[in-house]
């Protein structure tokens, strides 16, 4: 087990080495300004009686911690140097390592310039350490900090990002593997895999300056006619090819928006198309596409020996972009998706939307072998290296005969016994139809954008049926925090599930983790135009 160690150094007046508001901060009562919201009239509150009596029902054993220093950072990404935000200087932030049945004790000291939280992705945790600003507590100002403490029961791969703006594009990321302590697995090594796409400090590009073009909108722009129509899926799995990928505004000579402007080029994109995804593949064009901080010229390496069985736990962290990933030379056995088990699939490639993880099982062959991730739609990829032998590197461009084989999606697979959600009808149906386009950037649900004291709302102990119809000419993966659901027909369990232009998805979850709890996109800048809701614990 590795533990997080890197010091948070905030100067004599937060005291961080006595019980200044640091180490003080209590699961139930945070402090240094950072407490929960109140929760509206006749619903749960994140720190409330029915929040603690859930956290006591689960348990939480032996206390793991570790230190979060969000702070500025020069960050290499094999080649290019670019100043942006990480945990502790390091990008991904150091992996926190857990295990089921334990208790997480996070200690954030915000260094940066902006108030920050940070969002512990698919667990199932207490919602007052769920990190949502203005619902589940008070983002960490400037120069403060907070303690997240909370039991975690469930095994699995998971990550944890801010909920503060677009943050989460920039280096503020991190994985967390959740270890099974009766794992039945066998493998020889792990190997965590994290996916990114990459502007934040590039020609002086920022998240913040990309959703601020964005929001202008495309409207009345050349070729842009009809594009917030919603149109059928197509589930061809033609590959995109840089002829057809799609480019940055910037790059069209003529078109409104060209210049670069003083914060960086237009990054905005059009005709970036998948068949995959059903039509428009996403809205930002990145410079680079990562696979664990570094660029495919630069990639990172995993060695092994021939014959050796590697679990993979692949993370999409991205902020915009779906990765179709393969190992070339190998197949790999689907283990599980977002943390939970499923039944074993043998597929040559994955499809991870942002917010998605997988786990498979690959058996090293020998020799030197390409892990690539492509971004879908978009005609560009990342890289790592799996080295079991001599041989030379893959070219940074390489596209292994994998990508284009059998493929998987979340939809083809079942979910294990284990975690398989019991049969019951559900007592609730709530439909949620996606909203908004392009044009006007105006990102919504059922036709809102978001407002925290907006809830829809449940009742404790319901098996509640949410419908996603998504109206618009664009794909969205959609994460609910809190909970995991099933797809139907005995569909796996997961967090974060893709929802295809013109389809409709519905998914089945309990409601046995009281409390104020975010469903949004995990397109960053989707969700932070408007795509996100809340469900909200009726008080009894």
């Amino acid at each position: 087990m590795r533990e997080h160690r890197r010091r948070a150094v905030l100067g004599a007046a937060l005291g961080l080495a006595a019980a200044g508001p640091l180490t003080a901060c209590s699961a139930s009562r945070p402090r240094s300004g950072s407490g929960s919201p109140k929760a509206a009239a006749g619903y749960v509150s994140p720190n409330g009686p029915e929040v603690a009596a859930a956290e006591r029902r689960r348990h939480g054993g032996a206390v793991h911690r570790v230190r979060l220093t969000a702070t500025g950072s020069t960050v290499d990404l094999g080649g290019p140097a670019v100043r942006t935000w990480t945990y502790g200087g390091r990008l991904p932030g150091q992996e926190i390592r857990t295990t089921a049945g334990g208790t997480l004790e996070a200690v954030l000291a915000n260094h940066l310039p902006q108030p920050t939280t940070v969002h512990w992705h698919g667990l199932a945790l207490r919602n007052d350490m769920d990190g949502v600003p203005d619902l589940t507590q008070r983002a960490v100002p400037p120069g403060a900090g907070f303690t997240y403490r909370f039991a975690v029961p469930e095994p699995g791969t998971y990550w944890l990002h801010p909920h503060v703006g677009v943050q989460a594009d920039r280096g503020l990321y991190a994985p967390l593997v959740v270890e099974d302590p009766r794992e039945p697995l066998a493998y020889d090594h792990e190997w965590v895999i994290v996916l990114d796409d990459w502007l934040d400090g590039v020609d002086g590009s920022t998240p913040d300056a990309v959703l601020a073009g964005l929001s202008r909108g495309m409207g009345g722009m050349p070729g842009m006619g009809g594009m917030d129509t919603p149109t059928p899926a197509d589930s061809g799995m033609a590959m995109s090819t840089p002829a057809d990928s799609g480019m940055p505004m910037s790059s069209r000579s003529g078109m409104p928006g060209a210049a670069p402007s003083p914060s960086g080029p237009d990054r905005r994109l059009m005709g970036a198309r998948s068949e995959l995804l059903g039509g428009d593949a996403g809205d930002v064009a990145y410079p680079y596409y990562l696979v664990n901080g570094r660029v495919p010229t630069a990639p990172t390496s995993f060695s092994a020996r021939p014959g050796d069985r590697i679990r993979l736990r692949i993370v999409n962290a991205g902020g915009d972009t779906a990765f179709r990933v393969a190992l070339g030379g190998h197949r790999m056995t689907v283990t599980h998706t977002d943390g939970r088990p499923v039944a074993h699939e043998t597929v040559d490639a994955l499809l991870l939307g942002m917010g998605e993880r997988y786990d498979v099982l690959v058996t090293a062959g020998d020799g030197v072998f390409p892990l690539v991730a492509l971004a879908e739609g978009k005609g560009a990829s990342g890289l790592a290296v799996l080295r079991t032998g001599s041989g030379t590197a893959p070219d940074a461009r390489t596209r292994p005969a994998e990508l284009n084989g059998r493929l998987l999606t979340a939809d083809r697979l079942r979910a294990d016994a284990s975690v398989a959600l019991s049969s019951r009808a559900p007592d609730v149906t709530v439909p949620l139809t996606l909203t908004g386009g392009m044009a006007s950037y105006d990102w919504g649900i059922d036709g809102k954008a978001y407002d925290p004291a907006r809830r829809v709302p449940v009742t404790a102990g319901q098996r509640v049926r949410l419908t996603f119809r998504n109206a618009t000419s664009m794909w969205h993966p959609v994460h609910l925090h809190g909970h995991s659901f099933a797809l139907p027909d005995g569909g796996p369990r997961k967090d974060t599930v893709i929802v295809l232009p013109g389809r409709t998805v519905s998914v089945d979850f309990d409601t046995d983790n009281p409390g104020l709890w975010m469903l949004h996109c995990h397109n960053a800048y989707h969700a932070q135009s408007g795509m996100m809701t809340v469900l909200g614990y009726r008080e009894r």
